[in-house]
């Protein structure tokens, strides 16, 4: 389960993946990341091994939540420069801006308890509010899948709440 996050100032990031639309009812994370792990090795400039969950959401996305709203959903890693982009791969920025980062430890399959945590309870009564930013997933040497020791980052894109 999450703990409180730390909350930490994230300067503009590049990435480079490959990108699907779909919804949480019509979930293809699956396909996404089995048509980008077999060629992730053609990406150069990667400023770590480290791999990233990405989600742009529409702005009204979690005011009125649907689960059959679509949103981008991109697994990628993040690199320097754009100098290189593999054929049918895309690139993204992300924004400087604040995040508030959780800590996942267990399988990847229960990652849902984890996000229900930060917004159900953690953001409610936080100072802070959504930000339309991307939010991602971190997933470094201590991401092993399905392994209940499994661990990764979630970076929820945020803003003070009076802004």
């Amino acid at each position: 389960m999450a703990n409180y996050p730390r909350i930490q100032t994230v300067a503009e990031k590049k990435f480079i993946g490959r990108c699907l639309i779909m919804s949480f009812t019509d979930n293809k994370t699956p396909e996404l990341w089995s048509s980008f792990m077999p060629r992730r090795k053609e990406i150069r400039h990667n400023i770590s091994n480290e791999l990233y969950s990405i989600e742009r959401y529409p702005q009204s996305f979690f005011t009125n939540f649907d689960p059959d709203a679509s949103f981008e959903k991109w697994a990628a890693v993040e690199v320097s420069d754009f100098e290189m982009i593999p054929d049918r791969m895309e690139t993204l920025i992300s924004p400087y801006g604040l995040y508030a980062v959780f800590k996942h430890v267990g399988p990847a399959s229960e990652g849902p308890k984890t996000y229900r945590y930060i917004f159900q309870t953690w953001l409610p009564r936080s100072d802070y509010q959504l930000d339309d930013r991307p939010h991602f997933a971190i997933m470094g040497e201590k991401y092993k899948k399905d392994d209940p020791d499994s661990e990764e980052e979630i970076w929820i894109p945020i803003k003070p709440e009076y802004v």
